[in-house]
């Protein structure tokens, strides 16, 4: 049995609920930061196109490059989706190359700059999976930590987020990310959150 299997201590799924599943409060931001996926496209594409219609962003940046030998960027599939929700390609940035997380921002922040300038741009909301939830802000503020930072957490699992515990797929994903936190923050690959 490996450490994702393994049975889990009370404390350590309140802990996890605490520090890795966080919320944030959410207010309208200047941009919608979009961390892609290949998983649960569905259920990004509908947060992404609520978020829009419901006024909390002005521009909606997705990063994510051609994932799992796809040669689609996780970038481009979302953006279909959203322009098929009739989303205005005017406020849809796209970031294709990245691969991961720290790439997300790191080659995401100069087309921000280009396009509607970071000076421009006070307020962020990430956008991503709910498993790697503070991952997302922790990044960012390694990367960016000037800006207020919020998040939506987009659950694809078919159960509440609460019942983790009780789903192997969900619990073995969580317990993964939860593993990487301190060794990505000894690396320098996020910093913490709250700052």
């Amino acid at each position: 049995m490996n450490d994702a299997t393994a049975a889990i201590t009370d404390d350590l799924i309140r802990a996890i609920n605490a520090r890795l599943l966080v919320q944030t409060p959410l207010k309208p931001a200047d941009l919608l930061f979009v961390f892609g996926t290949r998983e649960g496209v569905d259920a990004f594409a509908e947060a992404i196109v609520r978020l829009w219609r419901d006024g909390y962003c002005r521009h909606i940046l997705i990063s994510g490059g051609p994932t799992w030998n796809n040669p689609d960027t996780e970038a481009d599939v979302l953006r279909r989706a959203l322009l098929l929700a009739d989303v205005p390609d005017a406020v849809i940035l796209i970031e294709p190359r990245a691969t991961n997380t720290g790439e997300n921002v790191i080659f995401s922040l100069p087309i921000i700059d280009a396009q509607i300038g970071r000076n421009n741009v006070n307020s962020v909301i990430a956008l991503g999976k709910v498993c790697t939830s503070v991952r997302y802000l922790m990044t960012l503020q390694r990367h960016w930590p000037e800006v207020e930072k919020m998040l939506v957490a987009v659950n694809y699992f078919g159960h509440p987020i609460a019942q983790w515990p009780q789903h192997a797929v969900t619990r073995e994903r969580i317990l993964s990310e939860w593993h990487k936190l301190e060794p990505y923050k000894r690396a320098g690959f996020i910093a913490d959150w709250p700052a």
